[in-house]
Formats: structure tokens, sequence, C-alpha cells
């Protein structure tokens, strides 16, 4: 079932085909009636976490992913724990976490990190987020949910609202967008942090009907699938431009009274101040079980990479 994920570096979400991400959803699902139990699929193998940025989710995920399959975690959360603080350059981690492990994730800063690690790796690389474009497996959570939550990922209204320039989990999400058909993608951001030239000439490219706008409320009755994403101060060149763009957008109980009574909210979290708290309680929102599908999608990314068989 697994042939086309066997041995597979993750770098992008657009290396990937639908139908590709189809078998993976599927697997997800077996993934989930089995994330209660230990399982040996992966005993003998060995991931490495290589965590050059904080992180949360995804780093905890992977690494509850890989301990239920059985798989043994090595690895570091920041550049301050491992000799790059002596000086060691990007390769020589790579080569020496190659040489322990089965498999790298890796999160860096710096835009191309994972694609440059894994053409030093012998063994696969998965990126767990680099630069402003690229979270491959954050979509992968991002587009299961969708399906999770209405049976399909095709012929929904969607709104991408916030940092859609420097965010690399709304870029990835709007990427793997144009791997399926969506009825139409709102971008919704102040025009500061509008989303790149290549992401809009790639929604172009594939024909995906698209609007870009900056004020919410003008298209909220039409959206099914709310995707909204923090001001993230760390990703801003220039610290005036951030505190321009902070604060731009708050989804309120208020603002959700418009909405379809079918209205989802994904958040790749951590929120800050952009969904008032109320909401949280609502039944709008979906960001938390958006968080908890983290460890059945890669559970079945991690199996296909490696070879095992849920």
């Amino acid at each position: 079932m697994n042939g086309s994920f066997m041995g597979r570096d993750v770098i992008s979400i657009l290396d990937f085909k639908r139908e590709e991400l189809e078998e993976l959803f599927e697997l997800s699902d077996r993934a989930r009636k089995l994330v209660d139990r230990k399982l040996r699929l992966l005993e003998g193998k060995v991931v490495s976490l290589a965590f050059f940025e904080p992180s949360t989710r995804t780093r905890m995920s992977f690494e509850v992913a890989a301990r239920k399959l059985g798989a043994d975690v090595i690895g570091f959360s920041s550049e301050e724990s491992i000799s790059i603080a002596k000086g060691e350059n990007l390769a020589d981690t790579v080569r020496m976490l190659d040489s322990y492990s089965d498999l790298i994730v890796i999160r860096h800063k710096l835009e191309g990190a994972a694609k440059f690690a894994s053409e030093i790796a012998l063994n696969p690389v998965i990126n767990g987020g680099d630069g402003k474009q690229h979270h491959p497996t954050q979509a992968m959570i991002d587009l299961y949910t969708v399906r999770e939550l209405f049976s399909e990922i095709d012929g929904l209204t969607y709104a991408i609202v916030g940092d859609l320039r420097y965010g690399r989990a709304a870029a990835s999400f709007i990427y793997a967008l144009t791997l399926f058909k969506p009825l139409k993608v709102y971008l919704v951001s102040p025009p500061i942090l509008s989303a790149r030239p290549e992401v809009t000439s790639l929604l172009k490219s594939r024909g995906i009907v698209f609007e870009e706008l900056s004020k919410l409320d003008e298209v909220i009755e039409e959206v099914d699938v709310m995707y909204v994403t923090r001001v993230q101060r760390e990703r801003f060149p220039d610290p005036t431009e951030y505190e321009k763009a902070k604060g731009t957008y708050k989804i309120t109980l208020k603002l959700l009274e418009k909405a379809k009574h079918s209205l989802k909210i994904l958040h790749p979290l951590p929120k800050v101040d952009e969904i008032e708290l109320s909401v949280d309680n609502s039944k709008h929102a979906a960001y938390f079980l958006q968080a908890s599908l983290g460890v059945p999608v890669r559970m079945a990314l991690l199996t296909m990479v490696l070879g095992g068989e849920l």
C-alpha cells in the first residue's frame, strides 16, 4: 500500500499527489483506532528530532507518534543544546544524526534547510517546518481535519486569515488546497502581510478561484472553513512592520453571528489574541481537534516512510 512513501523525503506538500494524500488519510483513520495502544511496528528504528527552532505541538506529536509505533527517539529542541552553539555547521549536524538514526525530522528558520538536509542525509528527512513556505506535515493534518469535519475537501469555501506572507503553515495549507478542488479561496490579510507572488501564481496556474481582501466580515457568510494564523513577531525582518500588523484581526462570537452554522475554524496553534477565548467553546472551534489529529497523521506518515504496516 505504501510503496510511494517508502524511504521518501517529505519536504513540501507540493511533492505529493492528491491520491497519495488520500492514501495517507486512510492509514491515519487506522492509526486513530490504534492510538491508545503501544505498538511495535517500528521497533528497532531510531527517529531523530532536529529542532533548531522552538516547537511544542510538532515536536511533541512526532515524538509521541514515533514512541507509540515502538521507535526510539533522540534529538534536541534548540541550537543552544547542541554543538551548533560551538560553531558546528548544519551539514555536520545532519551527518551526525543520519549516522545515529533511520529518519530525521528537522525544523529550521532558514528557507531550504530541510531540502539541504535531505541532500546530505542517506536516510529520509521530514520537514517539520522551515522558512516561510513549507510545513508539509501540518498541511497534511489540516486537510485531514477538514476531511474529518466535512467528509470531503472539495467543493468548500475557505478563508485563510492573518499572516499570509511569513506564516509557513498558512502557505503550506494554501499549497495543499491546490491539490484538491475548493469552491473558492479567500486570502484575508492586511496588505503588509498579503500572500507572496509564488503562492498566488500557483493558485492561478492550477485554476483555483481565489480573491485577496482585507476585510473578513465582507465574506464570512460564505465561508465553510476559516483557517486563522497568528501574526508572528519572530518572522518579521522589521519590528515596525510587526507593530503595524499585530492585532489586525480578532475572531469574536459577534463576528461569528454572521457565519454559517456549519463554519469550522482551524488554527495551527499556538494562538495568542487573534481568537477570542469565548470562541473556544463554540460549535465553530475545531482547532483542538485539529491539534489532536497530529499524532495519528504523523503515526501514519512515519509508518509509510519507514516501511511499517498499520
